[in-house]
């Protein structure tokens, strides 16, 4: 077994490890086989799909060859495996029946698979599959269309084998594949096309020599992975799968445990109470005992009950003297908490502002980085144009140094035309004396000649200056065009640093959202205690103030008015009336054991106190 450190060695990733392992344990069996190879194949369909579909740019049609290539390539993978079912006309494979159960997994597919009855070109069971692919790529849901019907092995094992692609993992893996498509707009007319006689792969590989090519490379690779795959081992796979295993197991002997322990934890708290109740029973009891000797006892002694009195009198008035002294602690405790409380208010009104003082800045930073992009591709277009004009008058400046080469060979000639022309007429001078007027005559003419192409020569140096100012002109304009091209640079630099900022000001809004969180749940901590101070002064004062009738009217909560149909009821909590509707709880109370009537708000108040106490 290939230790991590030699595969690395070797240039092999642990992907492609992971993969050879499955391909040599697939070598065994011929399905295994053919399965890895189909999901091979829907790979590099599907990679080849969307990166052809990106650099596109527009909207696929039904005539794309790599959609072409893609819609075969699912074809023969949901063929794969499906059992062989009889009827009239012979042996049949029908991709239509596992496709129609979708609709009755999901009922978002009941709109394709009506479509696709309704089209009048399909005879075929197959051309009807094709066509709820077609239609089920258009709406973005294939993936999870098939993910629906994967998922139930009992209803896929009525139409595929159990070594089948959509049986197998490989089917999900092809599932998760699918999810990639989403990001491709597709626009097929499925109306139109002859989906029954659609040729298979081998013919598409004749029509098209593009999608030929495609195939070919498909081919190759797939053919190269398997003879990569056939040299690895399948121990390490094994192991791994060992390893699942085992941590699964104890995964499910932890969640048994934790279950145990949760339901003895129940039990104990359940008996804690009876316990309670029981121990509150016995503390009443033993009270009314002790009243009852005590009663006995001050019968026998008048003088004992006197004292008695009396000191109980002074104990009483110094209750009541630590109860006042409390009391005003609690009433400056009660100031000092309000105090903090519109403290914390304010710093909750100041986080706020200061977050949405940020959102607004994360909006305007969102619009600068929209702004720099839209520069960015006019930028971007304008280099291509800017480029393309350059290429342009590159092939200008050679075809001018083509034609000022041309120009000087044409002068050299000339040159060589008139020397010679004045060694003829040198040596007809010298030769032939008698023939001195016709000599002259053609010297007159070749003057003539030399003249024309003295003008000639001028002409042309004259163009070439010209052609060589243009030339001037040119390198400036490829001058400035670097410098626009350095200015495009530094524009994407500032975007990059603008989307930093970006994420650090999310950072920052991050950790004041989480702040503001715990800020609030300080806040309602808070207001608990408060209600239990409050809860706690009324007690010492005496307990709460009971509402007179004559005093109420109209309901506190509903504000709606009494009358004989409705009557008044009072809240033993806090003591204000309210009508029944308002009051219609029940809630055991610290004073009375047994369920009371409570309002509303009360009992609201006193079952959110009760869920802060049990956590």
């Amino acid at each position: 077994m290939y230790s991590p450190q030699s595969l690395h060695r070797w240039g092999i990733t642990h992907s492609e490890s992971m993969e050879r392992l499955a391909y040599s344990q697939a070598l065994r069996d011929p399905m295994a086989m053919e399965r890895a190879n189909l999901l091979n194949m829907a790979k590099l369909s599907i990679k080849g799909l969307i990166e052809s579909a990106l650099s596109f740019g527009r909207t696929l049609d039904s005539d794309y060859p790599p959609l072409q290539q893609f819609f075969v390539v699912m074809e023969h993978c949901l063929k794969h495996g499906l059992k062989v079912k009889k009827s009239f006309l012979g042996y049949n494979k029908s991709l239509w029946g596992p496709l129609e159960m979708v609709e009755k997994l999901c009922p978002e597919a009941g709109e394709i698979a009506a479509s696709v009855r309704d089209l009048p070109g399909l005879k075929t069971p197959l051309g009807r599959a094709r066509a709820w692919l077609r239609l089920a790529l258009m709406q973005k849901r294939l993936a999870d269309y098939l993910r629906v019907l994967i998922t139930r092995k009992d209803l896929l094992s009525d139409f595929y084998e159990n070594s089948s692609v959509m049986v197998e993992e490989e089917g999900a893996v092809i599932v998760g594949l699918l999810v990639g498509l989403n990001v491709i707009d597709a626009n097929l007319c499925v109306k139109g096309e002859d989906l029954d006689t659609q040729v298979s792969l081998t013919h598409k590989h004749r029509e098209n020599t593009l999608v030929n090519g495609q195939i070919a490379a498909i081919l190759d690779q797939k053919n190269y992975v398997e003879e990569l795959n056939r040299h690895s081992s399948v121990h390490g796979l094994q192991g791994r799968v060992d390893n699942l295993e085992k941590s699964n197991s104890k995964l499910i002997e932890e969640l048994a445990i934790a279950k145990n322990n949760i339901i003895k934890l129940q039990e104990e708290n359940h008996q804690l109470r009876n316990e309670n109740t029981i121990i509150l029973m016995k503390v009443t009891q033993v009270d009314v005992d002790v009243e009852l000797d005590t009663y006995k006892q001050s019968r026998q002694g008048l003088d004992e009950m006197y004292n008695e009195a009396r000191r109980q009198l002074r104990e009483e008035c110094q209750l009541r003297q630590d109860v006042e002294n409390e009391l005003v602690v609690q009433v400056s405790m009660k100031q000092e908490m309000d105090l903090a409380m519109k403290l914390l208010e304010k710093d909750i009104h100041e986080k706020q502002d200061t977050l949405i003082g940020l959102r607004h800045q994360l909006d305007e930073v969102k619009a600068i980085n929209v702004e720099m992009y839209s520069k960015m591709q006019t930028s971007d277009d304008g280099m291509k144009q800017k480029n393309d004009m350059i290429t342009r008058l590159e092939e200008k400046t050679n075809q001018i140094t083509a034609t000022m080469k041309q120009l000087e060979q044409r002068l050299q000639e000339a040159e060589r035309d008139r020397w010679t022309a004045e060694d003829g007429a040198r040596k007809f001078k010298q030769d032939f004396a008698n023939k001195a007027d016709s000599l002259q005559k053609q010297i007159a003419q070749r003057e003539k000649q030399m003249l024309q192409l003295e003008t000639d020569l001028k002409i042309e140096k004259e163009w070439r200056q010209t052609l060589q100012n243009d030339l001037d002109r040119e390198r400036d304009i490829v001058a400035q065009l670097s410098a626009e091209a350095q200015q495009i640079n530094g524009l994407k630099k500032e975007f990059h640093r603008l989307q930093d900022e970006n994420s650090q000001l999310k950072g920052i809004c991050e950790e004041q959202e989480k702040a503001l969180e715990e800020l609030g749940c300080k806040l309602s901590e808070s207001k608990l205690k408060i209600e239990d101070i409050k809860e706690a002064n009324k007690a010492l004062q005496g307990g709460q103030v009971w509402l007179k009738d004559k005093e109420a009217t109209h309901c506190k909560l509903c504000e709606k008015e009494f009358s004989i149909s409705r009557r008044k009821h009072h809240c033993r909590n806090c003591g204000e009336i309210f009508c029944n509707a308002c009051s219609d709880n029940e809630l055991p109370l610290p004073a009375s054991p047994k369920p009371v009537r409570v309002c509303d708000t009360c009992h609201a108040l006193l079952l959110q106190r009760c869920s802060s106490n049990a956590t």
